[in-house]
């Protein structure tokens, strides 16, 4: 059922063209109302990835409003994103950046420091008080693999290539997408699928829970849209609330996810009755 202030929002959602927030090296940030749109803008190198793509991406994080309850994520162009610049497999790597020969040098603290901060581009996708859906199309590969995997939710193009390239280059997935990936699909294959280096087309990753819905291609930004304005129809809290308790159950036992919800309830009971604080 449709109300007034769902069909405002559908409207918002999708209609509206508001100026963006931030648009610079291969990110666009565009906010209407609670809805923000983080838009990969590289489309003629298909939206491969570089160190200031990712500071673009957590900038992109922290410029939110708190009115935004629901970020979607998608790409112009016919991929979503080949994973990271090939500059940053030769030996120079990009202008002004450190190589890959330049990060192998540093020490254990600067290290883990540089590649902390290329994982902060794909962390704040998981807070508690957003909900974040990428729309996936085409090629998903390695760094564009964990980028859909960051989000809560997915919806992929019936012609999606998810596929987890780094350790058939010597490296290992360090861009935050190993914890979903198992946890979505499994260890087994999640280790299949990473030690092979194959791709997971739609029907697979519907099938394994990689992706929520399939759609075909042309219709991706409209079923993007429904879902978006499915997910404000209840009130925002008891979805924080919600997503909050589904993110911890995976850490608790079943006796503390049970004392997890009665606190949670609790909450919103005192809430609903004017008695919070």
């Amino acid at each position: 059922m449709t109300t007034p202030e769902s069909d405002s929002v559908r409207d918002t959602a999708r209609d509206a063209v508001p100026e963006p927030v931030l648009d610079e090296d291969g990110v666009r940030l565009t906010i209407a109302d609670a809805v923000a749109t983080v838009t990969l803008t590289r489309a003629e190198k298909r939206n491969a990835q570089s160190p200031a793509m990712w500071r673009a991406l957590t900038r992109a994080g922290r410029s939110l409003p708190g009115s935004v309850r629901v970020v979607v994520l998608r790409a112009d162009g016919p991929s979503f994103s080949a994973g990271l610049d090939r500059r940053g497999f030769t030996p120079e790597g990009f202008d002004g950046e450190p190589s890959f020969l330049d990060l192998a040098r540093m020490d254990d603290t600067a290290l883990d420091a540089a590649i902390a901060g290329y994982q902060e581009a794909f962390t704040w996708w998981r807070r508690s008080d957003l909900v974040s859906v990428a729309a996936v199309q085409g090629h998903a590969i390695g760094a564009g693999f964990q980028l859909a995997l960051a989000c809560d939710l997915r919806i992929v193009a019936d012609d999606v290539r998810f596929a987890m390239r780094e350790p058939s280059l010597g490296l290992v997935p360090d861009l935050t997408g190993t914890h979903p990936l198992v946890s979505l699909v499994g260890y087994a294959r999640a280790l299949e699928i990473c030690a092979t280096g194959r791709f997971v087309h739609a029907e697979e990753a519907e099938r394994t829970g990689l992706a929520n819905l399939v759609v075909p291609a042309a219709e991706l930004d409209a079923a993007t849209g429904d879902l978006t304005t499915a997910l404000l129809t209840a009130p925002r809290d008891a979805v924080v609330e919600t997503k909050a308790l589904l993110q911890g159950a995976v850490h608790r036992s079943y006796e503390d996810q049970r004392a997890a919800e009665r606190a949670a309830q609790a909450r919103r009971l005192r809430d609903l009755a004017g008695l919070g604080d």
